[in-house]
């Protein structure tokens, strides 16, 4: 009786665990049954409540199915201690798992997937819109960007964006007096500045709503020092075709193979559409980039990514292309514990994560090897285009590129003299 009183008092206060309460009902009744039939402590029933949620998003056999089969197999065979072999077994099929090549199977209607619609509304709270790229850190090699908060929220949906732990009230605020506070950015006019607005939202995915781009192509012509980057998964560039832009603005699309935008990314464009909208305005003489972050370890990886750039490279001269970059899945904790709560399907958790200077990525081997892919296949444009990988370790850098950065300044300086030469020459 005493196990029973302590299993419950144990089970009550794992209850009020925000990943358990974010199951469905017969789950949460499974995992309850299940810990009292085996006694299970906080920390294991903390672990299989992890483990069932992140089989129900990868699409594999529920934690229901798989603790029943278990049970079965292992009162048949008399085994003892069922506890820990089914606790053993669990653990070792997810981690299999994870360390497997991640499998994507023919997805659905991507209609079916798209998230919802987010209203869009105008704000002039005292938020300081202009600071330094919020993944930046001084463990990895960095490019010091700074970052406009234009527009903070993103409605396009992709389930591996750190926003949506930024953003949670369901709404797209646009800054009602953005042009005042660009001017008042205290900018040293000796300095030279990258600045990007993609990164708290998709720097174009409203278009010109509420005079958006407008204020920041105004900020751009008055301050001759900076390059101004917008950075989208979007096609929506008919405002950037119809007006004048600066040419210290250029335009850069995160670029992924199809098969990846349609499980991965749901309310974006195309891979065709992407790179449509990316020629369109290198006609207009308008400099590009590409971001090819996340690279994703999945069956089939190699042949799609070799298709994806060999597109880039016949669609494109490196001349019109300023940047090409290079990062892959990378996570915060508070954003794994949130992707685990949304309850989408979605397979970016199964991988092998390991630490990534204070958050969790690939392997550093696993690393090495897609960017070693990557760079190998777009050999015709090196020393032509401005290659970097974002978030990354010196020691990925060297073992990559065979060389690095000796700090983040030469590493801003690069990047700069780069793309504002590249502006310049096709003015």
């Amino acid at each position: 009786m005493k196990k029973d009183v302590s299993y419950s008092d144990r089970f009550g206060k794992f209850s009020e665990n925000v990943l358990y309460q974010s199951l469905s009902p017969q789950l949460q009744v499974s995992i309850r049954d299940t810990g009292f039939r085996h006694g299970l402590s906080y920390q294991e029933l903390r672990q299989i409540t992890e483990i069932a949620i992140d089989l129900d998003m990868w699409g594999e056999p529920s934690l229901i199915e798989q603790v029943r089969q278990l049970e079965s197999e292992l009162s048949s065979e008399g085994s003892y201690n069922h506890k820990k072999m089914i606790i053993d077994i669990l653990r070792d099929r997810w981690i299999s798992l994870k360390q497997q090549e991640t499998k994507y199977g023919t997805p659905n209607s991507r209609l079916n997937n798209r998230p919802e619609s987010r209203k869009v509304i105008a704000s002039d709270g005292d938020q300081n819109i202009f600071g330094m790229c919020p993944v930046a850190s001084d463990r990895t090699v960095c490019c010091n960007l700074m970052t406009i908060d234009a527009v903070q929220g993103c409605g396009l949906g992709c389930s591996y964006c750190s926003i949506q732990t930024f953003y949670t009230d369901g709404k797209i605020v646009v800054e009602k007096n953005l042009t005042e506070k660009l001017k008042a950015i205290p900018l040293n006019p000796d300095k030279n500045y990258h600045i990007g607005s993609g990164q708290s939202s998709d720097s174009l995915a409203i278009g010109n709503r509420n005079g958006v781009l407008d204020a920041q192509l105004d900020f751009a012509r008055s301050n001759s020092n900076i390059i101004l980057e917008f950075k989208t998964k979007s096609k929506n560039i008919e405002y950037l075709l119809k007006t004048d832009v600066p040419h210290n603005v250029f335009v850069s699309w995160s670029l992924n193979p199809q098969l990846f935008i349609e499980q991965e990314e749901h309310g974006t464009a195309s891979m065709t559409q992407r790179l449509a909208a990316a020629r369109a305005l290198a006609d207009k003489g308008i400099i590009v980039g590409f971001h090819f972050h996340p690279i994703v370890h999945y069956q089939g990886w190699e042949k799609d990514y070799h298709d994806l750039i060999h597109k880039v490279l016949t669609g494109f001269s490196p001349y019109e292309v300023g940047i090409v970059s290079m990062g892959t899945l990378t996570f915060i904790k508070p954003l794994i514990r949130k992707l685990r709560m949304t309850g989408i399907k979605s397979k970016v958790l199964q991988i092998p994560m390991d630490d990534a200077s204070g958050k969790r990525s690939y392997p550093k081997s696993t690393k090495k090897m897609i960017f070693q892919f990557v760079w190998d296949e777009f050999s015709p444009w090196h020393n032509k285009v401005f290659f970097y990988m974002c978030m990354e370790e010196r020691e990925l850098w060297e073992a990559v590129f065979g060389n690095c950065y000796e700090n983040n300044v030469e590493f801003e300086g690069a990047l700069y003299q780069h793309v504002s030469s590249k502006m310049l020459s096709v003015e």
